[in-house]
């Protein structure tokens, strides 16, 4: 397998980028997005989040890409794109990153996508190659069924727990809802306030009686469509574009093996296929973009991949 193994270190932090929070028109509503404005010619992401996740998710990608215009949509049913109407699919999704690239003037754009948005790159960019200069997939896009039969929500809460028991919760103040998170194994060294506006963004409600913003609904049609539809799991495999596929060691309640286990990574036969492989060790699915490490790491590819496409032009 071609594999390269993704080392990190500690630097300062950043001064936080200058960002602008918009809606664009999709199909059933209007799209929350955060965009982090670029210089002229420096070229453009649109980075994808995951399933129970919202835009937030790549603020901290973002600031390690000063100068690049990073574009972060909630996802419909996420986020301040709780009420965009209609069901979801990665497809719909795919659509509605088109609207947002309309909407901002942009051409071309390097995709990246981090879990479940993974799922939604790899349909996107199979279905309007043209859009899209380079892929880098964070945790996400190789994806195995699930058998017909097997309940979408036992397998949600056993790969994703609090993700979804949050679903049916209530929280009397932010705070509560924060601590939630703080338990949370693969939370443990996530904070500051990055971490917080992120969380901040994932509720909706009025205290005592805070909730999450994800709609029940949305996360379980994205979640049939992504274990269970075979295009979906057939996208990454038929790619036109550059793609890069980050792994994350741990997974996603801090487990000692992640999400894909090495040997699930080497028998996939995305090396083959030209998709390039990277390990990235000591960090788990969530800390590899929520983390400053691991967002050190992906920024550095996401930089890449935007380099390697305007060498390209």
């Amino acid at each position: 397998m071609a594999e390269q193994r993704e080392h990190h270190g500690q630097r300062a932090p950043r001064a936080q980028r200058v960002y602008e929070d918009t809606g664009v028109e999709v199909a059933g509503g209007r799209l929350a997005v955060r965009r982090w404005p670029g210089r002229p010619g420096a070229g453009t992401v649109l980075a994808v989040h995951g399933i129970a996740s919202n835009g937030l998710a790549w603020t901290r990608v973002a600031e390690e890409l000063d100068g690049v215009e990073v574009i972060a949509p909630d996802l419909r049913g996420r986020g301040l794109s709780r009420n965009v109407a209609g069901a979801g699919t990665m497809a719909r999704h795919a659509d509605d990153l088109l609207a947002v690239l309309d909407h901002f003037g942009v051409d071309r754009a390097v995709l990246a996508g981090h879990s479940m948005g993974g799922f939604v790159a790899c349909v996107a960019a199979r279905r309007d190659p043209l859009r899209y200069s380079g892929l880098v997939l964070v945790d996400g896009g190789l994806g195995f069924p699930v058998p017909q039969g097997v309940d979408i929500d036992a397998v949600l809460h056993a790969v994703i727990g609090p993700a979804m028991r949050k679903l049916e919760m209530t929280f009397p103040d932010r705070a509560a809802y924060h601590g939630f998170w703080a338990r949370h194994p693969a939370f443990a060294e996530l904070h500051g306030p990055d971490v917080d506006a992120y969380l901040d963004r994932d509720l909706t409600g009025t205290e005592p009686e805070l909730r999450s913003a994800c709609r029940a609904a949305a996360i379980r049609e994205d979640a049939e469509d992504e274990l269970r539809n075979p295009e979906v799991f057939a996208a990454v495999h038929e790619l036109t574009v550059p793609a890069r596929l980050l792994w994350a060691e741990r997974g996603l309640q801090d487990e000692p093996v992640g999400l894909y286990a090495p040997e699930v990574v080497a028998a996939s036969g995305l090396a083959d296929e030209g998709v390039a492989l990277h390990f990235v060790p000591e960090v788990n699915h969530y800390s590899v973009v929520l983390g400053r490490a691991g967002a050190q790491v992906v920024a550095g590819h996401v930089r890449d991949a935007v380099d390697t496409a305007a060498a390209r032009i």
